[in-house]
């Protein structure tokens, strides 16, 4: 017997759930990419992705996933020989750094451990072991979807400034953009990059680099640029060379619904409903390690992602009988751990088009889990999560009253 019939409910940290009007728009037929109604939707996209970056810089829209963003900004800033920093907080900084190797580039590594943010005084004496412009790039992660980390971008931009580096701050925000605060001009990034399939609500398949002027200069002198990522060519003028070929149309009309919906909510309100359901997740996870069998990956409840959170599982417990039942027996499917981690425990994606009954929904199937496999727990996790939806989303008094009556 199970009670898994209906809609699967995806709770995985990417691709995440795509909203139905989304999925539609891609439902018509192709366009001559060279008429006028594709490239004013080229136009507008650009302009829209500028406001989601919050940057006055160029962006460029790449079919690929995140890892296709990471080249783009590698290849247009560095050279052979250059030398880059990783900040790691996880997995994703330093597979950034990897990539830079493959390319001809070397990379030193600021260490972290997986349940750690980034440590901004650690950057900072690191750097001052170095000269000034040692190292071309700095590359971190806002949110590793490794570890459920979230790093704090204007306390690292603060040390690298006050160790007077000249690299190129490169941050990577596939996993927070459209989830949580993100401002790239305000916080002097020099290179973004992102993905669609995350809080941008798209199907997989698009990549974005947002380039500040820093970054552009320092695409005059690259020798790693090839031609697919040069940002010069997509700069060209003819609409073909925004994307340096066929544009991904089908993907384009997703993503302009897609950012219809986010500014039709508000980005400062949709940082909110993250942070409102992240709290709400995190309550339920505190409540359940009480039992001592599972526990939060990220120890410091301030540097706990909005859009993911890794639950760590004991060392004599494992992890895919919790994921089996969640997706066999109820129709949920979380994210399993990966990386270093994997099989030590699961994750719970909390980001995109995502909103309380998802989460409700989410946590109940967990605790269903948990007490179906009889794994030690506190009791009460829903219910943790349901009294922060109440505290932090409260009826007003007119409704208050209207109840009573």
């Amino acid at each position: 017997m199970t009670v898994r019939h209906g809609r699967e409910f995806l709770a995985i940290p990417g691709p995440t759930t795509v909203p139905d009007t989304v999925l539609n728009a891609m439902h018509q037929p192709a366009r001559d990419i060279y008429a006028g109604e594709m490239i004013d939707l080229t136009i507008r996209t650009l302009a829209r992705l500028k406001d989601v970056f919050l940057t006055t810089g160029d962006v460029y829209i790449y079919a690929s996933n995140g890892h296709g963003a990471w080249e783009a900004a590698l290849t247009n800033t560095l050279s052979r020989g250059d030398r880059v920093l990783v900040l790691e907080s996880g997995r994703f900084a330093r597979g950034w750094g990897e990539m830079a190797e493959k390319l001809g580039v070397t990379m030193d590594v600021v260490p972290c451990a997986h349940e750690d943010a980034v440590n901004p005084a650690a950057v900072e004496a690191h750097l001052r072991t170095v000269a000034p412009d040692f190292y071309r790039a700095i590359l971190v992660v806002q949110i590793d979807t490794a570890t459920g980390v979230v790093n704090d971008i204007r306390a690292l931009r603060d040390a690298i400034d006050r160790a007077g580096a000249s690299a190129l701050f490169c941050v990577d925000t596939i996993a927070s953009l459209g989830c949580m605060e993100y401002r790239m001009d305000a916080w002097g990034v020099d290179v973004t990059v992102a993905g669609s399939q995350k809080g941008l609500m798209t199907p997989p398949g698009l990549a974005f680099c947002a380039a500040g002027p820093k970054a552009k200069a320092a695409r005059r002198n690259a020798d790693l640029v090839t031609p697919y990522w040069d940002w010069e060519f997509r700069d060209g003028g003819e609409h073909y060379q925004k994307y340096c070929g066929t544009m991904p149309e089908h993907l384009m009309f997703a993503l302009d619904r897609a950012l219809d919906l986010l500014f039709a909510e508000g980005l400062d309100a949709t940082w909110q409903r993250h942070a409102i359901l992240a709290e709400a997740v995190h309550a339920a996870v505190e409540c359940w390690s009480q039992g001592g069998a599972l526990s939060f990956n990220v120890t410091d409840p301030a540097a706990r992602a909005d859009s993911v959170t890794l639950v760590r599982l004991r060392d004599d417990i494992s992890a895919a009988p919790i994921l089996e039942y969640a997706r066999e027996m109820c129709g949920v499917v979380l994210g399993i751990a990966i990386g270093e981690l994997s099989g030590r425990g699961f994750r719970i994606a909390h980001m995109g088009h995502v909103n309380a009954p998802a989460i409700l929904g989410a946590l109940g199937v967990i605790e269903a889990a948990l007490t179906a496999l009889a794994i030690p727990h506190g009791k009460g996790g829903v219910d943790a999560a349901i009294g922060v939806i109440a505290a932090r989303v409260p009826a007003t008094p007119s409704r208050v009253q209207q109840a009573a009556e």
